[in-house]
């Protein structure tokens, strides 16, 4: 085996068992709720040891939010994807609705796990972190895309915040709307009203 395909294969492993380690803690809380479920039983389920765990997560809040975890840098590629030209808004709102294309509603488990984090503290706090590191990446990619100085970023960092505010606030108002209720309709909206004067 030449040593060039060894670091691809790594990789692949170590997203396999990041990957399971998350299936297992989403899978366990759902079964048993998660103040039931501890690290140890979230690593004896996938198969790998204690130490493993804290190899690739710090808490077992933390390896439940990285299915979000992988939805926002999905969506902050797909950002950074969007042609030049367009205004921060015009990219963020753009990217937005051709990720919700791409995937279309979330699944009845992601939902399930949605459900889940709005009772429980300390899930909410994980989510948080994966936010603010999201707000980073896409501040950035604000200011590469600002045409008016903003030295200090905070337009960027607003314009950001301001974004992922309104697809938090449109997550949980479809949790509560009828059944049949497209996702996207509600996050259209919502981007739609806090986009007013940020375009």
């Amino acid at each position: 085996m030449s040593t060039t395909a060894e670091p691809g294969l790594r990789e692949r492993k170590k997203a396999a068992t990041r990957q399971a380690l998350h299936e297992s803690a989403v899978r366990l809380a759902m079964e048993h709720g998660l103040d039931r479920i501890t690290v140890e039983a979230i690593a004896d389920d996938a198969g790998v040891s204690r130490r493993t765990f804290s190899n690739y997560f710090g808490s077992k809040e933390e390896a439940l939010m990285y299915g979000d975890f992988q939805r926002i840098q999905r969506l902050v590629d797909a950002v950074r994807a969007r042609p030049s030209d367009e205004t921060p808004w015009q990219a963020l709102t753009a990217a937005a609705a051709g990720f919700n294309h791409e995937v279309g509603d979330l699944d009845p488990r992601t939902v399930a796990q949605s459900r889940l984090l709005r009772t429980h503290p300390t899930v909410l706090a994980a989510q948080m972190q994966t936010f603010a590191a999201a707000e980073r990446d896409l501040a950035a990619e604000v200011t590469r895309r600002l045409k008016e100085e903003d030295p200090r970023g905070v337009r960027a960092r607003m314009t950001a915040a301001t974004f992922l505010l309104a697809l938090r606030v449109s997550l949980n108002l479809w949790l509560d709307a009828p059944a049949g209720t497209a996702l996207w309709d509600v996050a259209e909206e919502a981007l739609a009203t806090a986009g007013r004067g940020l375009a």
